[in-house]
């Protein structure tokens, strides 16, 4: 079976393919330390769609340079779906790529709450006029959720393009 990484690139060449349009790729990573962004440029051809990648690890460096608000992390966190949903639209922007990908989340093994447990991350995806957001309760040690979430991520994306090549 092919990789998630690999089906992506294979998904952004039939796009290209079928509309003329070669969509540019971004990541904004907190919790996956990159991840993302690694399994993405180790497809050879890579760089023809992923632009780059911000890993922004402390609040303010998302607030700085990404844009999320500060009243936003007050208000829900930052491991919350409005702060994961702020970093992917800040990212977009800040990298002028067609789609970015963002992670928020607790990896572990300390930082749980009851209200915000241990492996609880939440995913999002900014597109033109499409905001997509999801969220995880992963239930690894640290090394297996950092995995685990930037697998979650990987097939959203590449849902996200399956859909696209289907309409």
């Amino acid at each position: 079976m092919a990789r998630v990484e690999a089906e992506i690139a294979r998904l952004i060449r039939e796009y290209q393919a079928k509309t003329g349009k070669f969509l540019t790729i971004g990541t904004v990573e907190s919790a996956t330390g990159g991840r993302i962004a690694d399994r993405i440029t180790n497809v050879p051809g890579s760089s023809d769609y992923f632009k780059g990648s911000i890993v922004a690890y402390n609040n303010e460096v998302k607030i700085a340079l990404l844009g999320v608000r500060r009243a936003t992390i007050k208000k829900y966190g930052a491991v919350s779906e409005q702060t994961a949903r702020e970093m992917a639209q800040g990212g977009r922007k800040l990298l002028k790529v067609d789609i970015c990908v963002s992670d928020t989340g607790i990896a572990g093994p300390s930082g749980g709450t009851p209200e915000k447990p241990v492996g609880l991350f939440y995913l999002s995806l900014a597109a033109e006029g499409k905001s997509l957001c999801q969220k995880h309760v992963l239930p690894g040690n640290r090394e297996e959720n950092k995995r685990d979430a930037a697998d979650a991520a990987l097939d959203m994306l590449k849902q996200y393009l399956t859909g696209l090549i289907s309409k």
